[in-house]
């Protein structure tokens, strides 16, 4: 069982799956993913990191400007193509792999890229966006007047990533085998609704 987790930024996705992952006693796997795609490429992790950051920002400007570097081993190519799409490859591969065993694991469009394992369970987190505001300056010390632009950009973000590597929408409730408002539950009654519903379907 694989469990993917995508959520909007300041809903407590990312807490939901590390909370879930250690009471079901399996991996969670978040920018971990990076050490690890570090490790199968054989670039330095700073380097994932610098692109990892930017990724969604940045997207749809290195493909109109062709920023691209050759990787060596596996993931050479001879034409060219931009850092963003080597690094989602390189992830892809890593998630993949991670997968082989039970895990969780938060955004990377993760559920699309395991799509075609039928005891992958896709859940999206989402939250009215004053609870993401209280939360995002809560937790990530976002300052709070400045809370609202931020989250409305990461989401932005990770719209356009998921959108354009996936050739679907982000946060289309049909994609997603639950989805869970987490501004009405909290984190700890998210995870207790997630096992719930696994239960139900006798994965757990």
């Amino acid at each position: 069982m694989v469990i993917t987790i995508a959520r909007q930024y300041g809903s407590g996705g990312k807490e939901i799956g590390k909370k879930l992952a250690k009471e079901l006693g399996i991996r969670f796997y978040d920018k971990n993913l990076i050490t690890l795609a570090a490790k199968e490429s054989g670039l330095s992790p700073e380097f994932f990191e610098k692109y990892d950051e930017k990724a969604s920002n940045s997207l749809l400007y290195s493909l109109s400007v062709g920023a691209a570097a050759t990787i060596g081993n596996q993931y050479g190519v001879t034409q060219e193509i931009s850092m963003n799409d080597k690094l989602f490859l390189i992830q892809n591969d890593v998630i993949k792999k991670v997968a082989c065993e039970p895990c969780v694991i938060v955004g990377r469009c993760a559920d699309y890229v395991l799509n075609d394992r039928s005891d992958c369970i896709k859940f999206f987190i989402y939250a009215d966006i004053r609870k993401r505001i209280k939360y995002a300056a809560d937790i990530y010390k976002v300052p709070k007047d400045k809370a609202e632009s931020v989250i409305r950009r990461k989401d932005k973000s990770r719209s356009n990533y998921y959108n354009y590597y996936t050739n679907q929408k982000w946060g289309d409730p049909v994609l997603y085998n639950l989805c869970i408002n987490s501004g009405e539950l909290g984190v700890s009654r998210c995870v207790e609704l997630i096992r719930f519903y696994l239960k139900e379907r006798d994965m757990i």
